[in-house]
């Protein structure tokens, strides 16, 4: 996945401004974003303030790390049961 030009804290004082009065095609040329990364941005960070985001960050990263867990635990399953099948 690729990482961004732009911290969550940056995001959100982008944000911040467009909530101050800048108009989204002003920020965009601005910053160099796309319209659609401004709105993409909006959708996920709108409202949010910096430590809300951090937050989201840390529950996103290990919600991944449990998903991984639970495929490595499935596939020790799947291959045990296929193991104890072949034997008998």
């Amino acid at each position: 996945m690729k990482r961004s030009r732009f911290s969550d804290e940056q995001i959100i004082g982008i944000l911040k401004e467009h909530q101050a009065g800048f108009s989204a095609v002003d920020l965009c040329r601005k910053y160099g974003v796309s319209d659609a990364t401004f709105y993409k941005w909006r959708s996920k960070y709108g409202g949010m303030e910096v430590a809300e985001a951090k937050r989201l960050k840390a529950l996103e990263d290990e919600n991944g790390k449990l998903k991984r867990l639970l495929a490595d635990a499935m596939l020790d399953v799947s291959t045990l049961k296929e193991m104890l099948g072949k034997n008998f």
